[in-house]
């Protein structure tokens, strides 16, 4: 991802209320004579996309959006999405924790470590957090200072190494890095103060 085609704005929280889509991954089928299937996985993690177009309904909303898009400038520029369903390091309604996703361990050289959240197994990389959210711990021990966070990248770094074998973990609320999927805004005005958006689809950025 070009950070230089990046901006560092999230989409207004309010009108991404009532979006569509989620989390999706590309399989490769191929059919056998046997009448069996082999499967393959064409990506390597998935890739989100949702359509805001149902979450847009008011002159203001739509005001809003022209507005944003315009800024955007269509597909160029990426921007910050909170995806509702899943913005956390903790489990949907528990409060986030330090120790909430393990990172990695200690080898008593390696100073930064990224943010990632794990999914049954599957490592999903973080790197958009929430600054003022961000929590780190080392064996356990939740540090006050001694690190330092890059917002724009989901780097932690620490001012001296954790000691090998140091479990280090974080929580932290965060954003997905997307674009919009269209350089034209489709927008229908239905009646003198109201109108809606027919397709407003966008796309993480990986």
């Amino acid at each position: 991802m070009s950070e230089a085609a990046f901006h560092e704005v999230r989409f207004p929280l309010a009108l991404g209320l009532g979006a569509s889509g989620g989390p999706a991954w590309q399989t490769e089928i191929v059919a056998l004579a046997s009448g069996g299937e082999v499967r393959n996985a064409r990506w390597a993690g998935s890739r989100r996309r949702w359509d805001l177009a149902s979450a847009v309904s008011s002159m203001a909303d739509l005001s809003r959006l022209a507005a944003f898009f315009e800024a955007r400038r269509g597909r160029l520029h990426g921007f910050r999405f909170r995806d509702l369903t899943d913005y956390a390091s903790a489990a949907a309604g528990e409060t986030v924790s330090a120790t909430d996703q393990a990172l990695g361990t200690g080898d008593g050289e390696t100073l930064s470590f990224q943010l990632a959240k794990t999914y049954d197994g599957v490592i999903r990389i973080i790197r958009k957090p929430v600054e003022d959210t961000v929590l780190v711990s080392v064996d356990g021990v939740t540090l006050g200072n001694g690190w330092s966070l890059d917002a724009t990248t989901g780097q932690i770094t620490f001012e001296t190494p954790p000691p090998a074998g140091a479990a280090i973990a974080a929580g932290f609320q965060f954003d997905c890095p997307v674009r919009f999927d269209t350089d034209h805004l489709d927008l229908t005005i239905d009646m003198i103060g109201a109108g809606r958006a027919v397709s407003i689809p966008i796309i993480e950025i990986i």
